[in-house]
């Protein structure tokens, strides 16, 4: 199944793939909301998932797919090389991650490697450990609680958005700040843009 807001793009995948008789392209999906309701339907053994898609990003719609089908891997193409992107990638529960200007020959050996191993990352990724300031992963409620918060919403209009208490709103944007190390939202907004954790309104 093939994720990407820009139809040419997909329409390019699905030709680079289609050439190889193991792969059928099964469906497409254009944003982060329609890859997981399309994703539950199909159930496909492979997801190629754009980092960059609107409503909810890659990482975040990785989540939530693997969340409901564990047997299904994920492959996220991205224009960043920076290892939190990688990271946020990995801990959302991706197989793979490639480099999107690499595609014209990695993408049909990317798709077949990510069924046969937990982890296959762009040979141009650097491979150094690095460290994330955050203390620890932010949860799925969390994290669509920070992207209210970087559209620039108050905790009142978050909390009716996402059907919760006011209070619970606050207490989720404390814990976000704890996890990672933040002290007041202009940083945390920084933080959130610059380390991918949210789809730009």
């Amino acid at each position: 199944m093939l994720v990407d807001d820009h139809s040419l793009v997909r329409l390019g995948f699905r030709r680079l793939l289609e050439d190889d008789p193991a792969i059928d392209v099964v469906g497409e999906a254009k944003d982060g909301a329609e890859a997981v309701a399309l994703a539950l339907s199909l159930k496909p053994d492979v997801v190629v998932m754009d980092y960059a898609i609107p409503v909810h990003n890659g990482a975040i719609a990785t989540r939530m797919i693997r969340d409901s089908l564990p047997a299904t891997r994920v492959l996220m193409l991205s224009m960043h090389s920076e290892p939190s992107y990688v990271n946020n990638s990995r801990e959302a529960g991706a197989s793979g991650y490639l480099l999107k200007h690499a595609l014209d020959l990695e993408l049909v050996a990317a798709v077949k490697a990510v069924l046969e191993s937990d982890w296959v990352p762009d040979p141009r990724l650097t491979t150094e450990p690095f460290e994330t300031s955050a203390k620890r992963a932010l949860s799925k409620r969390e994290l669509e609680v920070l992207q209210h918060i970087v559209s620039g919403k108050s905790n009142k209009e978050i909390a009716g958005a996402l059907f919760l208490s006011v209070n619970t709103v606050a207490v989720h944007r404390a814990n976000i700040m704890d996890a990672l190390g933040i002290h007041n939202t202009a940083e945390l907004v920084v933080y959130a843009i610059r380390h991918g954790l949210v789809t730009l309104p």
